[in-house]
């Protein structure tokens, strides 16, 4: 008869992953030979279903068949997964034989990620850190390059982060015995747990330099002000944030974290930017806007003289090509659009009066 895994995980058919990854925990943790009433056959055969389940493709097989097709082997074909299968370098055998055990300060997601199988190492990587930069509105158009002074970790600068003094000879670490990782047993008054921490003698790197570098005593980083320098793309808006990779702090054995900027841009009193463009406010007179005119208007690029056509109307925008802000290219840039607002006098002279009574004469 087939095996039916769901019975033997104890879960529906309908379970999603993570539902059968904690049954299979709880019920591995219950069975596993090496603790005190465990049983390998009941554990073979929990690694057997889990192996299968896990599995989309050979989930829709046994779904569909009721055994899964492939090169394993076993009992009607099924894939049996075997005693072992997916927990190489993983040991039980500092459970306590059922007194208990220790979860404090333990990171269960790497553990059990080795027993998976599904485990991939990690480089070691400083932390992160971020700053704000203000901006004036015309840098942020055009793009500009700044320094700033930071306090952080860094990397040494006479070892360049290796530790050690020029062509200095290492050796296999004592400590480690070369694997660069050392056994942290924890003791409760459950019991101890066993787990794999970095070694701080060669800090995971399994060697250390037979001469240290004295400015930095082998650890390879040192607390000190570096100058980071910052180029601010053409176009950036208010509230973006730039990223520098392995900028922010550094760490012994790995790579340093991000540098993240975030910009603030200072508002300007004439222009705003949309996309690309530039916008602005004219105000002009109502002679100008009737019988058109010209209008000296200063840009970011230095004075222009606009051209009021003739009968403009209130709202009308005019466009001056090329004077907006710069596109990624760096060859060509938007527009600047400039709104029209027609000024009306408060107070009119009996003279001024007499013509606009006139125009209105004429239906105008």
């Amino acid at each position: 008869m087939a095996k039916n895994y769901y019975d033997i995980l104890g879960i529906a058919k309908s379970a999603n992953k993570d539902e059968i990854k904690s049954a299979f925990r709880k019920l591995a943790h219950k069975y596993h030979p090496d603790k005190k009433g465990g049983n390998e056959a009941k554990f073979k055969e929990l690694n057997e279903a889990y192996s299968v389940l896990s599995d989309e493709k050979k989930r829709a097989q046994y779904d569909s068949y009721g055994r899964v097709f492939n090169d394993a082997g076993g009992s009607g074909g099924a894939t049996q997964g075997g005693f072992g299968q997916g927990f190489e370098g993983f040991d039980f055998s500092n459970f306590n034989n059922g007194n208990g055990f220790n979860f404090e300060d333990v990171d269960l997601g790497d553990i059990f990620g080795d027993i998976f199988g599904n485990a991939r190492p990690r480089q070691k990587r400083g932390r992160d850190i971020s700053i704000d930069l203000e901006l004036s509105f015309e840098e942020s158009v055009f793009g500009v390059e700044r320094k700033v002074l930071l306090s952080k970790v860094s990397f040494c600068e006479t070892c360049k982060g290796s530790g050690a003094e020029k062509d200095s000879e290492t050796f296999t670490c004592t400590r480690c015995n070369g694997k660069g990782k050392i056994n942290d047993v924890r003791h409760s008054i459950l019991g101890s747990f066993t787990t794999v921490k970095e070694c701080d003698a060669c800090f995971g790197k399994g060697k250390v330099p037979k001469k240290k570098c004295a400015v930095c005593k082998g650890v390879g980083v040192l607390d000190r002000q570096e100058e980071v320098r910052i180029r601010v793309p053409a176009g950036i808006d208010n509230g973006e944030v730039i990223r520098l990779s392995q900028t922010g702090e550094a760490i012994p054995g790995g790579i340093a974290g991000d540098l993240y900027i975030k910009i603030h841009v200072k508002s300007h009193p004439v222009f705003r930017k949309d996309g690309h463009n530039l916008s602005m406010n004219l105000n002009i007179r109502l002679t100008g806007a009737l019988l058109g005119d010209k209008y000296t208007v200063r840009t970011l690029d230095g004075d222009i003289v606009v051209k009021i056509p003739e009968g403009v109307t209130f709202g009308e925008i005019l466009r001056v090509k090329g004077k907006g802000v710069p596109f990624e290219d760096g060859k060509s840039r938007g527009d600047l659009l400039i709104k029209i607002s027609i000024e009306l006098p408060q107070k009119l002279s009996k003279k001024a009066k007499e013509m606009i009574e006139g125009l209105r004469e004429e239906g105008i």
